[in-house]
């Protein structure tokens, strides 16, 4: 598809190395770039691996610029996350953007010089609720301060699906709409090779939303010779970790190796609990398999009539519709196919168009209404309570 007419932008994007954001960004950043718009990218949380440098070199127009440091979901990140902000403004200053786009929350409350578009690809109070079925508690206090006064203090906000943005708003009690923005992925990185007899699921293992207990509950239902893997990490950046035992599992893989996975696997499962778009799901999608999904809100929009759901605890119901599956081929082929007819809706180019009719909407009306001063925290608003200095938390 040709490039939309669109004046070159400079955009400087934050970006996160521990998940589903590196690959977002790197995708959208690769978009840009051959449309002639230059990305620089602001990667935040531990250092990028000599693997994901690698990835953002690949990308033309693109510079990298790296911060470590703790993100804003992780235990107490506060002063690593005022001086990540800092970082931030200085580097702005520096590159002089067109337009600020955040994937972190708290960093929307900062005056920068330049229209900033935040986007909420998940947050801990939407997961808290979803997991666990109540509240997130006091603790979590500053963190909830610190996204209510990024998404107040943005430009625009956005999100990768329209449950996503809902949840935002409710969580965060924030009025204002925002962007519906889907992920994308390349298909061309993605094949669908002859089918052997497994169930593939992959992500990050140790977050309790995954929901791998239920699929590891759901594993004896299926007959031999069929096996389920699991790729990805079992251990997370603040110590958590889950077992993975009986399902055969891969580790944290490559992109090329987990697209070889993808492509053997007759079957894909994510009994989710919470996941705001589905990386991985549109992943397995693009490589042919027959998508077996949590019924949760966020995946029936993106993927219903396309897959089949399951109460995310129901793990009786799990083992038998994957036995059920393996057990059909012409079933497996039939979702599978509709799985990947319905992908075709997410890929780079859709997804770049759509960021970039936000961002050109937000650079012309920066331009026709430039604010008297930098913002301080958000139009009127005092600086972020988050990024001030720390206080003790109940």
């Amino acid at each position: 598809m040709d490039a939309p007419e669109h004046r070159p932008l400079r955009v400087l994007m934050t970006t996160d190395t521990v998940g589903g954001v590196w690959q977002h960004s790197i995708e959208l950043a690769r978009a840009l770039g051959d449309w002639g718009h230059r990305v620089a990218l602001a990667a935040l949380g531990p250092a990028p691996s000599p693997r994901q440098r690698a990835e953002a070199r690949a990308v033309h127009g693109l510079s990298l610029h790296v911060r470590s440091g703790a993100l804003e979901w992780m235990h107490e990140p506060w002063d690593e996350v005022r001086r990540s902000g800092d970082w931030l403004l200085a580097l702005a200053a520096r590159l002089r953007p067109d337009l600020v786009h955040l994937n972190q929350f708290a960093f929307g409350a900062l005056p920068f010089a330049a229209p900033t578009l935040v986007v909420g690809h998940s947050c801990v109070l939407s997961w808290w609720q979803a997991v666990h079925g109540c509240a997130a508690p006091a603790a979590w206090d500053r963190y909830r301060a610190a996204v209510h006064d990024g998404l107040r203090g943005a430009t625009a906000i956005g999100a990768p699906t329209r449950t996503m943005l809902d949840a935002l708003r409710r969580h965060h009690g924030i009025a204002r709409d925002g962007h519906v923005l889907p992920n994308g992925r390349d298909p061309r990185r993605f094949v669908a090779a002859p089918k052997r007899p497994q169930v593939l699921s992959a992500g990050r293992l140790w977050d309790p939303a995954k929901n791998l207990e239920s699929l590891r509950r759901a594993a004896s239902a299926l007959p031999p010779p069929w096996e389920v893997r699991v790729a990805g990490a079992a251990h997370g950046p603040d110590g958590q970790g889950t077992d993975t035992a009986p399902l055969l599992a891969l580790g944290p893989l490559a992109p090329s190796a987990l697209a070889r996975a993808y492509a053997g696997a007759a079957i894909y499962a994510l009994p989710a609990r919470y996941e705001p778009f589905g990386q991985t799901v549109l992943e397995a999608a693009l490589s042919g398999c027959a998508l077996v999904l949590g019924d949760i809100a966020s995946l029936r929009e993106t993927w219903d009539g396309a897959a089949l759901f399951v109460a995310p605890d129901d793990h009786r119901t799990l083992g038998d519709t994957l036995a059920r599956l393996a057990a059909d081929e012409p079933l497996r082929r039939d979702l599978a196919r509709a799985a990947q007819e319905r992908a075709q809706h997410f890929t780079p180019t859709r997804m770049a168009t759509a960021y970039l009719g936000v961002y050109t909407a937000l650079c012309d009306d920066w331009a026709r209404h430039p604010p008297a001063a930098p913002p301080l925290g958000g139009p009127g608003r005092a600086p972020s309570r988050a990024l001030q200095a720390p206080v003790a938390l109940p």
